[in-house]
This record gives structure tokens, sequence and C-alpha cells, in this order.
């Protein structure tokens, strides 16, 4: 990879659970001007009172370094891990999926749900509300068949992502 290609990556970060911590890692990202792509956090061990935040970002080599060393920096931070290049890993992702059609439209919207395996969640006689998980690239094809079927509102929760095999964050 060159050192000016810009590419995506997932780092996971464990930190305590307690008030202030999310607000000081976005105040790093934004700060510096870097995006988020997509954010989850959730508590993963109540006993140890420990989340994880998931943060997909862009940048240069050199930019993704700086943001893990800096990330590093802030307290009460524990670890951090670029699932990108740390090893294989499971990325996951829930939307809901509001189409609004009728007639063919709405056959269509259900076959092409089922091919993806998404699941109506809700329908009335002029909608569909889907569940799609899968990777973000899944989502995005899944709504993109959509849109020309009346694809009406989106909403997703952003990426959670893991290390496959023995590898522990």
């Amino acid at each position: 990879m060159k050192e000016t290609e810009i590419s995506k990556h997932t780092i996971s970060v464990l930190v305590d659970n307690e008030a202030g911590v999310l607000a000081r890692v976005i105040g790093l990202f934004s700060g510096r001007g870097y995006n988020i792509e997509s954010l989850t956090v959730a508590e993963v061990d109540a006993g140890s009172r420990l989340s994880r935040i998931t943060v997909v970002t862009s940048g240069t080599p050199m930019v993704i370094e700086q943001i893990k060393a800096q990330l590093g920096r802030l307290v009460p931070i524990h670890k951090v891990s670029d699932l990108t290049l740390a090893g294989p890993s499971v990325e996951r992702e829930l939307a809901l999926v509001k189409v609004i059609a009728t007639g063919e439209k709405r056959v269509e919207s259900l076959r092409i749900a089922d091919i993806f395996k998404a699941r109506a969640v809700d329908a009335t006689n002029t909608s569909f509300i889907f569940e799609i998980i899968g990777s973000p690239e899944k989502i995005d094809a899944f709504n993109k068949l959509m849109e020309p079927l009346g694809l009406a509102e989106i909403s997703r929760t952003g990426v959670a992502a893991i290390s496959r095999g023995t590898l522990m964050m």
C-alpha cells in the first residue's frame, strides 16, 4: 500500500465504561479533522466495567497510525486494535430499511429481500420495513437495489467487529 493511498480501517478500542470516555474519543477525531464513517459502543464486560468502541475511519497509513497512537494515549483506554491489519475479523451491521411500494414493485422488493435474507419486520398495505444483517457492503448493495422500488428511509446501527480465531482484543 502506498503511503498516500487512503483506505478504510476498523479500529476497536477497549475502554473503561464511564461518563465522558466517548466524548474524549469523538473529540480526538473532530479536533484533528478525522472522519468517522461508523461508530458503535457497548459494554462488553459488566464485571470489569469495560466497553468496546468500534470506529470505522479512512486515511493514509500515516493518518491511521496517528489515530491509533493518539487513542492509545487517552485515559482510560486499555487497548487499541486495528482489526483491518490485525488479521481476519468479522464485521456486521444491522439496518432497518423502509420501502414504500405497491403492485409489482412491492412483489419485487420481497423477492430481493429473500435473496439477501432480509426479514420483513413490519408491513402495511403500502410499505415494508426490512431488517437486514451483514457486512456494510451487503447492506449497501441491498439499499441500491431497493432504490428504484421505493426506498424511503434507512436506519443503520454501525459496524460491530471482532477478530477471528484465538486472537483476543
